[in-house]
């Protein structure tokens, strides 16, 4: 008899929550690059909001944008920079969050879509609310310096398709 009643105390917890559908929030992931002596420079930043480490610019899509105007939206919101081409990728994916966060409540994590886009190279007006720094790095050096490896994953895309054209 106890050893039934401490399987029952081990056994894990049906809540409401548990039982809901997660949802996840539709982001962009964004490659931003420009061309310098023939080669691609890559921007990356540096997250100060939800965790700290590199990545590139990224953002949810909001319910009434197209993904072409949340690219443009992110990238002048987070960079200040004037986009010259914009180019969507089939990659697709979705991660989940280490945590709940407060501005995010009930999201469970993002879904993403891989675009890149082709700027000029100059001085990013970042936000600070979200980031505390930049930097326009070669592709090897962003590989090392990004957190994530489904953006690694992405940038390893963008940069071959590069290299293609």
């Amino acid at each position: 008899m106890n050893g039934a009643k401490k399987l029952e105390r081990n056994k894990p917890q049906i809540t409401k929550y548990s039982k809901m559908k997660e949802k996840y929030r539709r982001a962009l992931f964004i490659a931003v690059y420009s061309i310098v002596n023939k080669k691609p420079v890559y921007l990356i930043l540096k997250r100060k909001l939800h965790w700290k480490g590199w990545e590139f610019p990224k953002g949810g899509k909001r319910f009434y944008e197209t993904e072409n105007m949340t690219v443009r939206r992110e990238i002048k919101e987070e960079t200040g920079l004037k986009i010259l081409d914009i180019k969507k990728f089939e990659k697709k994916g979705k991660y989940k969050y280490d945590k709940e966060y407060p501005d995010r409540k009930g999201i469970a994590g993002q879904t993403y879509k891989l675009y890149a886009v082709k700027v000029e190279k100059r001085k990013v007006r970042l936000d600070k609310k979200e980031h505390s720094d930049y930097k326009w790095v070669n592709f090897s050096e962003a590989i090392k310096k990004l957190k994530w490896k489904n953006q690694k994953d992405c940038l390893r895309i963008v940069n071959a398709w590069l290299a293609s054209n």
